[in-house]
């Protein structure tokens, strides 16, 4: 049975997949509510500002449509559906009351799905996942570039592929960069022994594994749980619930799987001529991931801007976390992109949402794009070094009209506010030099003092009431937010707050602002209970070195269980010929891959065994009949995995 689990089970959480996670059932009688009146004003007026659509999206995001699938439904092995295509197919006509007109002109685009013709020898699979599945004709095989998000979806992709251009093999992968819906669908592609013994390349940026591990695995419980609310996990598409992402739909529910590349890219310029097709690279880490790379197809001349440029501005900074990303960097990419494949190039397509045909159009919106970024560095910087905090930053800086004027220069996916905050952060990080903000109480206890001061909860909940009769939801929501947090049990204040936040996401432009601010409303409604933490494909811990993997252990060690104790513990992996040494100091957990002179204990035991002793915290005893051996004091080796916390489970967000 052990072994069992240890060969099928994944042994360590990564992102949870938002597509497939249930949201709670919202209590009865707090469902959804319709869009106010002030909500309905506040649409109108964007109707009034927006800029004419001249039909170029609507041409560019169906050209060279081939085909979809006869079946909407994607499943995975076990006959679960982990994506529904045709999910968005209510998106028609004008945008209802309960969202944004110009997020619901958007996704309009964005719910094509099939298989499209960008030009001779390459096609995009798009609207299978959040991202796109790229396929290049090489002299033998597909060359796939960004294999989606999961295993099911990537091989639904691929069949769809075969299908309708002939069967082929896949000749090699290239994955864009180091987020998880742009290479966890490898296996869906191509199985590790099969790209093994045809030795086909699995091409990557530098620091691919690196940044893939410190984003999935280090801080992947935390982020996982804020990727709920960002995606909209749990909340069904439609006009009062989940409207996308702003670059695509929702995230896919099936198994992440990952292939260690074999090839890496470390500067701009690179040149690979792959399966008969000469390719350029352009190095892009620092812009929407810390480990990227652009592709320049050159006998088709098209170039694929993975996530640099999308039809959408994108995050500095991700609602769910991540790196800061650096945006003075980023407009120079796009200038060099630019320089280098603006007239060399007759169309861009991206990782996300639909391509731009001809090399004017490739060219304007390079500029624009980088124009946009650029804007909002420099005016962050600007504001900032006249003092300007980064909420008022955020408050006071608004895009130009002339970068407004194109679409895809719009926040579907990131906004003005979020990202002058991020740029804000980049530079002199969350303080904002006010002593005042220095060293704050505390949420729970800094609302009961407000809450206090203000009079008690019902003056709070009174003056929330008339914000909200007069539209200002965001006032409300700081004040509800205050009363909620001072007191859980008041459930006047918590249906308010649902209501006040939902409103917000309706008006919203961006889609992931829209599904955190209805996930919140969700969650207050039904009581949001932590589950056990999602776990994914042992394929992608299977490709991650042992000591990222014990790095993250390290974080979950509580010297204080040790009592101050500073022993040494081997770990032998005997099937990969690696040894690795646990310091434990007293206060920290510190690894080398390599082994201690003097352990006070040595466990030996294949390394799928170890991670689940590690992660899956499976018991010593069960874990030596699948094979494990402990020498030296046991008793030690006990103590010191009992100081290892669990893994983490959900967490409140929109509540104490």
């Amino acid at each position: 049975m052990i072994r069992m689990l240890l060969r099928t089970s994944a042994l360590i959480p990564l992102l949870y997949a938002a597509g497939a996670l249930a949201g709670p059932t919202p209590t009865a009688g707090l469902g959804p509510k319709a869009a106010s009146p002030a909500t309905v004003a506040a649409q109108q007026a964007v109707v009034a500002s927006l800029p004419p659509d001249d039909g170029r999206d609507a041409d560019f995001a169906r050209r060279g449509f081939v085909a979809s699938r006869t079946d909407p439904v994607i499943v995975n092995a076990k006959g679960k559906a982990v994506w529904q295509l045709d999910a968005y197919a209510f998106v028609d006509g004008a945008a209802p009351a309960s969202v944004n007109p110009s997020l619901w002109r958007e996704m309009k685009h964005l719910k094509a799905h099939g298989l499209f013709k960008v030009t001779d020898g390459v096609w995009q699979v798009r609207g299978f996942d959040v991202s796109n599945m790229t396929v290049i004709k090489g002299q033998t095989g597909w060359i796939v570039i960004d294999p989606l998000t999961n295993r099911e979806t990537a091989a639904a992709a691929l069949e769809l592929v075969n299908a309708q251009l002939g069967q082929r093999p896949v000749s090699a992968v290239i994955y864009s960069h180091s987020h998880a819906d742009h290479f966890g669908g490898v296996r869906g592609v191509i199985d590790e022994a099969d790209a093994a013994g045809r030795k086909v390349p699995i091409i990557a940026p530098a620091r691919f594994m690196e940044e893939t591990s410190s984003e999935n695995i280090m801080a992947g419980a935390a982020m996982g749980r804020r990727a709920n609310y960002q995606f909209g996990a749990g909340l069904a598409p439609g006009a009062q619930g989940q409207m996308g992402s702003g670059i695509g739909m929702g995230v896919a529910g099936g198994e992440i799987t990952l292939i260690a590349p074999n090839d890496t890219i470390a500067r701009t310029g690179e040149t690979r001529t792959v399966d008969g097709v000469a390719l350029e690279f352009q190095i892009v880490s620092g812009s929407e991931a810390p480990s990227e790379l652009n592709v320049y197809v050159a006998p088709a001349k098209v170039f694929l801007s993975a996530e640099m440029s999308t039809c959408s501005l994108h995050n500095i900074l991700t609602p769910r976390g991540a790196k800061v990303r650096d945006t003075h960097a980023w407009a120079g990419y796009l200038d060099e992109a630019l320089q280098r494949y603006g007239q060399r190039s007759d169309a861009v397509i991206s990782s996300h949402c639909w391509p731009r045909f001809g090399q004017g159009e490739v060219s304007a919106m390079l500029a624009s794009q980088r124009d946009n970024y650029r804007y909002l560095h420099d005016q962050s910087v600007r504001a900032m070094n006249r003092g300007e905090t980064m909420v008022e930053i955020a408050e006071g800086l608004k895009q130009p009209p002339e970068l407004a004027a194109q679409w895809y220069n719009h926040g579907y996916y990131g906004t003005y506010s979020h990202n002058s905050k991020a740029v804000y952060q980049f530079y002199l990080g969350w303080y904002d030099a006010n002593p005042a903000n220095l060293n704050p109480w505390p949420p729970v206890e800094r609302a009961r003092k407000y809450v206090a001061a203000m009079g008690g909860a019902k003056k709070v909940v009174a003056l929330a009431k008339s914000a909200m009769a007069a539209g200002d939801y965001r006032w409300a929501s700081d004040l509800l937010n205050q009363a909620l947090f001072a007191d859980p049990a008041d459930t006047q204040a918590r249906a308010l707050l649902a209501d006040s936040y939902e409103q917000q996401g309706y008006q919203a432009e961006s889609g992931i602002w829209r599904n955190q601010f209805l996930a919140a409303a969700r969650d207050l409604r039904s009581s949001y209970k932590a589950a056990a933490v999602n776990t994914q494909s042992a394929d992608l811990i299977g490709a991650v070195p042992t000591q990222l993997l014990l790095d993250s252990v390290a974080t979950r060690f509580d010297p204080g269980k040790l009592g101050g104790r500073t022993m040494g513990i081997n770990l032998v992996m005997p099937e990969r010929k690696e040894s690795a040494g646990v310091e434990l100091t007293g206060t920290t957990m510190f690894t080398r891959m390599e082994p201690l002179a003097a352990p006070a204990a040595t466990i030996t035991a294949p390394r799928r065994i170890l991670l689940g002793m590690l992660f899956l915290k499976l018991p010593l005893a069960q874990l030596e009949m699948a094979g494990l051996k402990v020498e030296g004091d046991r008793a030690a080796a006990q103590a010191w995995l009992d100081a290892l916390d669990p893994m983490p489970a959900g967490f409140n967000i929109a509540e104490p």
